[in-house]
């Protein structure tokens, strides 16, 4: 627990910080939050639902911190000269880094912490609806929302329940991971993001002999997917362990791992199988990890998070096994992911895109800041193209949902991938609409 009082978040619509925000807002604290879409009069659904948790909304020029606010959180995403910032350092309030704030709220608590390069989202909402499910009532604090916990009202992304046990998303993009001291921790797979592989390895162990009672990885238990060999369809999985038969209900081969680690987690918390079979096979899945926005005489549209090579494949192989035809469209992220990822991504894509499919690639998504801006996706699209890609670079949202709908025929999947956008989910809506009105 921390001390009751006012706590102000700066970027507040971000998936890290509405979390946390909702629970603070749960414990009785005043919550106030900026986010410079608000400020643009941007209508995002998220914004809506956190005003509805209790999160007041200011405008991100300082106004939202007084000498009265306990603290101003902040994610390594937010600039030093941001107002809200300023403004702390001139009252004295203390800025709180989102992962310390949430490490301080977990504190004393019985904590599972899920981490990974990749399934650390879907893994901790597969655990925590689980135990949901299962009676336990956990607080679950995750980096996307649970499908099972979204309505018109709540984001999904936070379940706060009444007792000491918590199971949180630990990122390890800005190493904030290393904040925590969990009793129970689950890996879920090592790759090269946002660090070199070999220093990604080394931040997973530290973390790792961070925890108090156990770890479950690949890192820890490397022969855990030695013989693990799931049923995969179009629609989800099915596999066995310790002679108990789970089903799967969300699709991909990456997802019955997940759903692997999240078994055996929640056995390791003393729950029977038997039980734990049935609480997977209610799991809706998580919003934008191969979510089905709709679809329309034979075309699909997705929408997913990826937006690194281990991601991105996952999910073109999902869909690739129940589809003729991929039409997809990929957002980077940042700047330098990209600049990092691009030797990845022209091998990852000569790997996966089979000749009927086809890619767009859209501009970088600009957070601000001080990114350096000498690479630009048009680079990723000239060196696919080398490769013979069929690809193509379109920023115009608006005729790239015309000419979507153009190409797209019964049997093809459209999928729209990457992370940080938050329009990214409009995009996939305004596609799916484009296509319904060509094909009716």
């Amino acid at each position: 627990m921390i001390p009751k009082g006012h706590y102000h978040f700066t970027g507040v619509a971000g998936v890290g910080m509405s979390a946390i925000a909702q629970v603070l807002c749960a414990q009785g604290n005043v919550v106030t939050g900026s986010d410079r879409d608000n400020d643009a009069g941007k209508d995002l659904e998220v914004i809506r639902k956190l005003k509805i948790s209790g999160v007041a909304f200011v405008p991100q020029d300082g106004s939202g911190v007084s000498k009265n606010t306990a603290g101003v959180v902040v994610s390594t995403a937010i600039e030093s000269d941001n107002p809200d910032v300023l403004a702390a350092g001139r009252l004295g309030v203390p800025l709180i880094h989102r992962a310390e704030m949430l490490a301080r709220l977990a504190d004393g608590t019985s904590c599972v912490a899920v981490t990974g390069t990749s399934g650390k989202s879907t893994v901790t909402g597969m655990i925590g609806w689980m135990l949901d499910f299962l009676g336990a009532d956990p607080v679950v604090v995750n980096g996307a929302p649970v499908l099972n916990w979204c309505d018109e009202e709540r984001v999904g992304n936070m379940r706060y329940g009444a007792s000491s046990l918590w199971v949180i998303e630990a990122d390890e993009s800005d190493k904030s991971l290393l904040k925590y001291y969990p009793d129970w921790a689950v890996i879920t797979n090592v790759s090269k993001d946002h660090f070199e592989l070999a220093e990604t390895m080394q931040l997973f162990r530290t973390f790792a002999g961070q925890v108090k009672k156990g770890v479950i990885s690949i890192i820890e238990q490397p022969d855990l997917f030695q013989s693990f060999n799931p049923q995969v369809s179009a629609t989800g999985s099915n596999f066995v362990y310790q002679d108990t038969e789970f089903v799967v209900p969300v699709p991909g081969r990456h997802n019955a791992e997940n759903a692997l680690y999240a078994v055996i987690m929640c056995e390791r918390l003393g729950y029977p199988l038997n039980r734990i079979r049935k609480a997977l096979m209610a799991f809706k899945g998580i919003q934008r990890r191969l979510e089905l926005v709709g679809e329309v005489r034979g075309v699909t549209v997705i929408d997913d998070y990826g937006h690194n090579p281990a991601k991105i494949k996952a999910a073109w192989l999902a869909m690739a096994q129940a589809h003729r035809r991929i039409i997809g469209i990929w957002r980077p992220h940042g700047y330098r992911p990209l600049a990092s990822m691009i030797d990845e991504l022209v091998g990852l894509f000569s790997e996966v895109c089979r000749p009927s499919d086809y890619l767009y690639i859209m501009p970088v998504y600009d957070a601000g800041g001080t990114a350096d801006r000498s690479i630009r996706s048009e680079m990723l699209v000239d060196r696919l193209r080398e490769k013979g890609l069929p690809a193509s670079y379109l920023p115009d949202t608006d005729r790239m949902a015309e000419e979507i709908s153009s190409r797209a025929k019964p049997g093809d999947v459209v999928m729209t991938m990457g992370a940080r956008d938050p329009h990214l989910p409009e995009l996939a809506r305004k596609i799916l609409q484009s296509v319904r009105m060509a094909l009716n």
